[in-house]
């Protein structure tokens, strides 16, 4: 099941700081994503390889292109990017990444899973977002939450018939 941000874990008073502390978290997300993606990329072997391997570095480099403008975001609100291991590591909702997988299928269903919790996450902040009065940070996240899903819609599509 997908760990959603929830508002209860947004506690402090400023709209901004909460702000900060949901545009960091997602931060974590696509950053651990863009690892877990390359890690897919680098290891996948079989039927389809190069079409998933490129996909799959798509994919990486979106994730962090969509890093970049959430960390930016959190800047310009006065906060502090937290993009660090550390960062990642302690804020993620993503599942460990699998590093025993042996068929592809295995590779695109871990993929399509971590695709999904940020989708989800990034879907639950729009609302948030929204609710706290900042439509430019909403807007972020439903663009965010479009690219995502469309990168799950083409990984998943490997999936047909299986």
């Amino acid at each position: 099941m997908a760990a959603q941000i929830q508002k209860k874990e947004l506690k402090k008073p400023n709209a901004t700081t909460q702000l900060t502390m949901l545009l960091n978290r997602l931060l974590a997300d696509t950053l651990n994503l863009k690892l877990q993606v390359k890690q897919a990329h680098w290891n996948i072997k079989g039927t389809n390889f190069i079409a998933l391997h490129l996909l799959f570095d798509t994919i990486a480099a979106e994730a962090d292109d969509h890093a970049d403008t959430l960390a930016e975001r959190v800047v310009q609100l006065g906060g502090v990017a937290a993009g660090t291991l550390e960062d990642i590591a302690k804020h993620s909702q993503l599942e460990a990444y699998p590093t025993n997988m042996q068929h592809i299928e295995q590779y695109v269903k871990a993929v399509a899973a971590s695709l999904r919790i940020c989708a989800d996450d990034a879907r639950a902040a729009i609302d948030i977002a929204d609710e706290l009065g900042d439509k430019v940070t909403a807007d972020l996240f439903t663009g965010v939450a479009r690219g995502l899903d469309k990168q799950r819609w083409l990984v998943e599509s490997n999936l047909v018939g299986k």
